[in-house]
């Protein structure tokens, strides 16, 4: 699958998080600010899951109507993969 620049650039947005806490932590910045900065990127890193998954879904889904295939299955692999990612 193809990955588009949007998902990329999410990614990216979530490493230049990753580094601003590193920086933070070599700051000695308080505690409580560093862990709300890693539940903002743990929640980034979520949605984007999220995306990816989504849309890799959306992708499969149009292939296997296309070959008059069922679609259930990979319904519920989409489902058990953001589960298990919980």
């Amino acid at each position: 699958m193809d990955y588009d620049d949007g998902v990329k650039n999410r990614l990216k947005r979530i490493d230049g998080q990753i580094k601003g806490i590193l920086a933070m932590m070599e700051q000695g910045k308080d505690c409580r600010d560093i862990v709300t900065q890693l539940s903002a990127a743990r929640s980034a890193i979520n949605r984007t899951m999220g995306l990816i998954v989504s849309k890799n879904l959306e992708h499969c889904v149009r292939e296997s109507v296309e070959k008059g295939e069922s679609t259930e299955h990979l319904v519920k692999e989409a489902v058990e993969l953001l589960i298990k990612s919980r």
